[in-house]
């Protein structure tokens, strides 16, 4: 409304004042001085802007794109892998492999969540035992690849899945009776 009010009043200047600004011309000079400003301006908003921001998120956008197309190449599209999994075999084997490998999954998941604050190298020797039971199977793979009709290969993986998932069930059921255990001496002490 106020606008209105704004527009209402200069119309009424410019009415009012209609001789003078229909006879009178700008100052000499004023046309070359309003065409100076216009380019200074127009250079000073030109010289703000830089390219370097925008070919920077150029680059991330394209290093995000490579990256993730090598390892899509890496993991899902190379065939000539150093490795071979008991799934590309048969399919008979690939599920076998899909049970062990979700029944160590699941293993790994409650050795990792045992709460073992009051000895923390034990987890850590944990886990590195785990890790040295995978290097052993990655050679399985490796020798698979070289001998993908080899029945004893194709035995000794799916015996190796066997033992670690026993050996898995054993520490979580050992670790299992551990933490009951202290939690009944700790009941015991409140009681006393």
């Amino acid at each position: 409304m106020k606008n209105s009010i704004g527009m209402k009043n200069i119309e009424d200047i410019i009415s009012s004042n209609k001789d003078f600004f229909e006879d009178a011309e700008p100052s000499e000079g004023h046309f070359e001085r309003f065409n100076r400003k216009l380019e200074m301006r127009f250079q000073a908003a030109t010289v703000k802007r830089s390219i370097v921001p925008y070919l920077l998120k150029a680059a991330v956008v394209t290093l995000l794109i490579t990256l993730s197309s090598l390892w899509t190449w890496d993991h899902f599209i190379r065939t000539g892998s150093s490795r071979m999994t008991l799934g590309q075999v048969s399919p008979q084997y690939k599920e076998v492999e899909n049970y062990y490998v979700h029944q160590v999954n699941m293993m790994e998941g409650e050795i990792v969540n045992v709460d073992l604050k009051n000895n923390p190298d034990q987890k850590a020797l944990l886990l590195k035992e785990m890790k040295s039971m995978d290097s052993t199977y990655v050679s399985l793979q490796k020798e698979l690849k070289a001998n993908p009709t080899d029945e004893r290969i194709i035995n000794a993986m799916i015996e190796h899945y066997q033992t670690k998932l026993e050996v898995m069930t054993y520490i979580v059921n050992q670790l299992k009776t551990i933490r009951n255990d202290n939690q009944i001496k700790k009941e015991n002490e409140k009681v006393r």
